[in-house]
């Protein structure tokens, strides 16, 4: 029930289908016969546009490889009438009705089907973009533009050798993104979050007053008061012109502490 969208020129299953879509006008209905030569990733494709009809994930059961590999494995597409056009490919008729043509720079793709170029392309505009909502403390708006960029750049990264000049010039871009997600996390309460990205980012740069600042805001917000003290003194021995702000952290966590304690020693002197 709802169109499906093609992005000419990424290689689609059915070739055949970006032909046929492009010699057309929008609002117009074709009928077109299509040789068996070019209809043979038809029932793949079909089976996962039936899964998606049936409300079902198209992926659902398989392994974390491609639909043919797939087929090696199960031996059948799950509908009979798909297994029988497996074995004798035949020629198909496709019935198509065009809705919507839009230019490559109005439409809004996946981080995947976008080229390197259009990738590096996006991680500014989308950092722009992550920094307006910050002005407007919509941080949780903020927090998808940053993370979107991220993944801009860690796709990037996966296709550089780890700690080369390429990798480290994407993960000087990446270290910001994330230090701003986790600020904006950290506004909207998601503590253990923040604790996961900022660990992380610290495995691979330990020297990050930045990072440790953050995790010991996110220790001291889930009561780890221990691992917030060691990581607010990294900061200030890292960072000395942090440590006023360390200081001043450093005291309301104690303050937060002997309240807590306080409220605690109540709380069992009425259990008992």
């Amino acid at each position: 029930g709802i169109p499906m969208e093609i992005i000419v020129g990424k290689m689609f299953k059915l070739e055949i289908w970006e032909t046929l879509l492009s010699s057309m006008r929008i609002g117009e209905v074709a009928e077109f016969w299509c040789d068996a030569i070019h209809t043979g990733m038809y029932a793949l494709v079909s089976r996962g546009m039936r899964r998606i009809a049936e409300g079902r994930d198209p992926l659902e059961g398989q392994k974390h490889r491609c639909g043919m590999g797939n087929m090696f494995d199960y031996h059948s597409t799950g509908y009979d009438d798909l297994d029988e056009l497996q074995r004798t490919p035949q020629p198909l008729i496709f019935i198509m009705e065009l809705f919507r043509v839009e230019e490559p720079s109005a439409y809004k793709r996946d981080t995947w089907a976008m080229s390197k170029e259009e990738k590096l392309a996006a991680v500014p505009v989308l950092h722009s973009e992550g920094n307006r909502h910050v002005l407007r403390k919509e941080f949780g708006q903020a927090a998808v533009k940053y993370q979107e960029a991220v993944i801009c750049l860690r796709n990037l990264q996966a296709k550089e050798k780890p700690w080369e000049d390429g990798w480290l010039k994407l993960e000087s871009l990446v270290t910001p993104l994330v230090l701003n997600y986790c600020q904006c996390q950290l506004e909207l309460g998601e503590y253990y979050e923040v604790l996961e990205h900022t660990t992380e980012l610290l495995q691979k740069h330990n020297d990050n007053a930045k990072a440790y600042f953050k995790r010991a805001k996110a220790h001291a917000a889930v009561w780890n008061e221990r691992e917030a003290r060691e990581d607010f003194l990294q900061v200030a021995h890292l960072d000395p012109s942090m440590a006023a702000a360390v200081k001043k952290e450093l005291k309301q966590l104690g303050e937060r502490m002997r309240k807590k304690h306080v409220e605690d020693q109540k709380r069992y002197q009425g259990l008992f």
